[in-house]
């Protein structure tokens, strides 16, 4: 079985989300962190976050790539387990069982994501078009033979047919954060 971890292969997360995953937690998608909000009103760090974030379940930290790792199904039972708490305590969730159907129906979606070799980097981008919240993913992986020297250096990208129509000056963000 494989699920989903956050990486951090820079500080990027911690000046581009208002709070970013540690890198190692078990992640999802997320999307649902935005179904009480409009998006086209998402400003900053919270518009960042719905672009593309992957929340991470333990914290509700928000992580620009997320790895596919091999897992078990205690490890399972626990990221369900986990979120079903989060969802009960800070998304409004009626009830535990309500809550555990809700994160059962997240991981399954998380663990469609992982059908690709363990250790591939996945990326999210998130639009909303015509009322409708819309997800594509990314793998990045290492070029065959290469041996990396950076983590920059080394990826490849697959799915990468549409360009994303917001750019973010990390260098500009960074010097605002400062001020």
């Amino acid at each position: 079985m494989k699920l989903l971890r956050t990486i951090r292969l820079d500080p990027s997360d911690t000046f581009v989300f208002e709070h970013a995953a540690e890198p190692g937690e078990w992640a999802v998608s997320g999307a649902f962190a935005f179904w009480h909000r409009d998006p086209a009103t998402l400003e900053g760090k919270a518009r960042s976050a719905f672009r593309g974030g992957f929340l991470s379940v333990e914290s509700l930290g928000w992580s620009t790539l997320v790895q596919i790792v091999e897992a078990q199904e205690s490890d399972r039972a626990h990221v369900v387990a986990t979120l079903a708490q989060q969802l009960l305590r800070h998304f409004g969730a009626p009830d535990i069982e309500a809550a555990t159907a809700a994160a059962e129906d997240e991981v399954a979606f998380a663990c469609s994501l992982c059908n690709q070799q363990h250790d591939i980097l996945i990326a999210v981008h998130r639009s909303y078009e015509d009322g409708e919240v819309r997800e594509t993913f990314r793998t990045l992986r290492p070029r065959e033979g290469a041996k990396p020297a950076r983590a920059f250096s080394f990826m490849e990208v697959e799915g990468e047919d549409e360009q994303p129509a917001d750019q973010v000056d990390l260098v500009a963000l960074a010097e605002r954060d400062r001020t």
